[in-house]
This record gives C-alpha cells, sequence and structure tokens, in this order.
C-alpha cells in the first residue's frame, strides 16, 4: 500500500463539547461563582443523556473550577482571590520562560503582531471595552507562547489562567489598565534588541504588576 501523510481526523466527543462549553462560561463569568450546576438541567440544555455532563463536570472538578458535594449539589467554584493571586506568581513565571525560549526566534513579522495587538489593546481601553482589553492582552503574550512552541508551559497555563481570567473580568474596570500598554512597548523593544532576560523580566513584572492592581480592588 503507498504511503501518504493522510491521517483520520479526530473529532471532539460530547464530553469534550460539553466541557469546553462550560468552562467558557465560568471563565468568563456567565455561570457565576457558587452557582449550582444541575446535570440533569444540563443535559436538557445541551440535548444529550447525563453520562457526558457528569464526564465533563467531573473534568471541571478535577481543574478546581466546581465543586461536588456528596449527595447534595454541584456548583461553580468560589472566586479565592487569594489563590489567584498565587496564580499570578506562577503565570507571571512561565510567560517570564516562555519569553525567553521565544526571542531568539522572533521576526519582524512577530514584532509587527506585537505592536497591532498592542495598538487594538489601547482601542479597547480608550473605548472601556473590557472584554476586548482582557483579549487582547491574552493574544499579545500568546504571541511569545506560539513562537516558543513549548506544549509543557501551554498544559501549566491552560490549568491555571482560568483561575486569574475570573477575577480579571471581575475587576479589570476598577484598574489602571493603560500601565499595561507602555509596559508592552518596552517588552517589544526588548525582543527588537534580541535581549531575552530584560524582555522576560518585563513579562513577568507586566503580569505581577496587573496582579497586585487587581489585589487592591476591594470586592
Amino acid at each position: 500500500m503507498e504511503k501518504n501523510n493522510i491521517k483520520q481526523i479526530i473529532r471532539p466527543t460530547l464530553k469534550d463539547q460539553i466541557y469546553e462549553s462550560l468552562k467558557n462560561a465560568i471563565v468568563n463569568l456567565e455561570l457565576q461563582p457558587g452557582q449550582r450546576l444541575n446535570d440533569n438541567k444540563l443535559a436538557e440544555q445541551f440535548a444529550v443523556s447525563r453520562t457526558p455532563v457528569r464526564e465533563a463536570l467531573k473534568r471541571l472538578e478535577d481543574e478546581g473550577l466546581v465543586e461536588a458535594f456528596p449527595g447534595s449539589s454541584t456548583r461553580v467554584t468560589e472566586l479565592v482571590e487569594e489563590e489567584a493571586k498565587h496564580a499570578f506568581t506562577v503565570v507571571a513565571a512561565l510567560h517570564a520562560l516562555a519569553t525567553k525560549l521565544a526571542v531568539p526566534k522572533m521576526t519582524d513579522i512577530d514584532f509587527a503582531k506585537l505592536e497591532k495587538i498592542n495598538h487594538s489593546l489601547a482601542e479597547a481601553l480608550d473605548s472601556k471595552d473590557s472584554n476586548r482589553a482582557i483579549n487582547a492582552d491574552e493574544h499579545f503574550h500568546q504571541v511569545f507562547l506560539t513562537v516558543a512552541g513549548n506544549i509543557e508551559i501551554d498544559k501549566a497555563l491552560e490549568r491555571i489562567v482560568p483561575k486569574i481570567h475570573r477575577l480579571t473580568l471581575k475587576k479589570f474596570d476598577s484598574v489602571d489598565s493603560w500601565t499595561s500598554i507602555n509596559h508592552h512597548e518596552e517588552i517589544i523593544i526588548a525582543c527588537k534588541k534580541a535581549d531575552k532576560e530584560k524582555a522576560a523580566h518585563l513579562v513577568e513584572d507586566n503580569w505581577l504588576t496587573l496582579g497586585r492592581l487587581l489585589s487592591e480592588v476591594e470586592s
């Protein structure tokens, strides 16, 4: 038989689709902290049996986004700010590492992407569009993750970032996010100079500053 590079297409399972849907709703605060989740009602909403719903909820429980009480109910995990503060420290370190790995491989195309995204962030802040601003900030740092190409960093962040995303979304309007624009500009300059150590330090400080600003805002 002639060999080729055609591979079988892997389709997401029902539990994966339900997991992604619920996770997005939790992370974006569409499902509020403390809100109860009824697997029967969710199964009806998704038009599926209870099995894939339960499997999705179990995965979310393992990631700390929902909590189950035996013989009682399942609910969205409360937003514990102290845990989010610790998460910011880890996220900052992981992004700094990704930056250090990425800078030597970055091209003019990557620099242009960073500048364009930072411009979009400024526009979002000027129009007071919190969701767009948060997405732009995440896209800015995603450039480094993509160039770094380290799957272990990606996996670690995928598990931790939801914990800080909820806090960021909840308090974003109450902090001076314009500081990120200047931070990003300094990061881009360091990248263009191929100074990976300085760029990594600036990225880490950028995340830690956001965490500090959010922690200073009263709930």
